[in-house]
């Protein structure tokens, strides 16, 4: 099996088995599995019961590693999540007392109740993947997956993730409400028990690092490179927008469009996968501008405008890189003449009397 054949038939059982749980969600499924390939994290924002939860739970049951849930609360403590030093008599020693951040998967169930001194521990293990206790550093386990969940119709008792926790969510993703059929098959699934209690792990810890090596090598085609920053400058120079796609966003645009092609079974990345993940991968790292908000106007909005405006490359063939260009020819034989040239000025016979006074370019000109 070659490498892409295993991140495509990875993701393909990845999906069947949470399908036995979710309903009709394929497409985000598929990009919660881009997430975990790119070693990013998901922030899943929508209603109440759409089951934001039981996806990132069915995920983490078909995974082979460990799992916690953290119910964020207001008077939630940065020591509930990184964990304690505690005295012990026996030793007399402090021993740390890992906290539940430190899991494969972790699901930080509507984070944004959390206050701002529990947000920033949660903002050095998303970033740096360890957390400090005592001064003392403690890395995460690989791979470190958090899911967030955000409620974003009760606002009373929340507090707003700041700008640079937002950043660093690779992909935001929104559910939706099931269709009628869907629906009907849910109630049908969950009329007698919980599906999520049959879900089994099908996937190791060394299968994810795997995919993570595969998908980093996934061919981007220069010109597609070009369509991803011009779509990443269009953020910036909106008139709507006052902030625009950082360097942290363009890069996790670069990985996550590569991850989609791997997943597709594809080596090689094509227009549709950089149009497909715009939006979940750069929209909440957005702020609209003062009229933008004036008039109403949503920053999803402002994106798809974008995404229609800037020009998709045609090319026939995105798997390929392109043929030497001429100006490149020319770089190349300028090189050899170049070090012929210099071979000549610093030979004994080399002239020192510079050019003649013709060909000296004067100061007063």
């Amino acid at each position: 099996m070659t490498d892409i054949a295993f991140v495509q038939d990875l993701a393909q059982r990845l999906r069947e088995n949470v399908g036995q749980v979710i309903v009709g969600k394929d497409e985000v499924v598929d990009q919660v599995l881009v997430a975990l390939f790119c070693e990013g994290h998901v922030l899943l924002e929508d209603v109440p019961g759409i089951g934001k939860t039981m996806l990132a739970k069915t995920l983490a049951a078909s995974l082979g590693i460990s799992f916690q849930r953290i119910q964020f609360t207001p008077d939630l403590l940065p020591s509930d999540i990184v964990g304690v030093s505690v005295y012990n008599r026996k030793t007399d020693d402090f021993e740390y007392r890992p906290g539940p951040i430190l899991a494969g998967i972790v699901l930080a169930d509507e984070i944004n109740r959390a206050g701002p001194r529990t947000q920033s521990a949660m903002l050095e293990a998303m970033e740096e993947r360890h957390v400090t206790v005592d001064g003392i550093s403690h890395a995460l386990p690989y791979p470190f997956f958090l899911m967030a969940t955000q409620n974003p119709v009760e606002l009373a008792g929340t507090f707003p993730l700041p700008e640079a926790q937002m950043d660093r969510f690779l992909i935001q993703l929104a559910l939706g409400y099931p269709e009628r059929e869907e629906e009907r098959l849910i109630l049908h699934r969950f009329r007698a028990d919980n599906p999520l209690s049959r879900v089994k792990a099908i996937v190791q810890a060394d299968d994810i690092r795997r995919a993570v090596t595969v998908c980093r090598d996934v061919f981007v085609h220069p010109v597609l490179e070009d369509y991803l920053l011009d779509l990443v400058q269009a953020t910036r120079v909106d008139s709507a927008l006052d902030l625009g796609v950082s360097p942290r966003g363009s890069l996790a645009f670069y990985r996550t469009i590569q991850a989609r092609a791997a997943i597709q079974g594809r080596s090689y990345v094509t227009p549709d996968d950089i149009q497909t993940l715009a939006p979940p991968v750069l929209r909440h790292r957005l702020i609209p501008g003062p009229d933008t908000r004036l008039h109403g106007t949503s920053v999803a909005k402002v994106l798809e405008d974008i995404i229609r405006t800037v020009p998709v490359p045609v090319e026939e063939n995105w798997q390929d890189s392109p043929a030497q260009t001429e100006s490149a020819t020319v770089v190349g034989a300028f090189g050899t003449d170049l070090e012929q040239e210099l071979e000549a000025a610093v030979s004994p016979e080399a002239s020192v009397s510079g050019p003649p006074a013709d060909e000296r370019t004067s100061l007063s000109d």
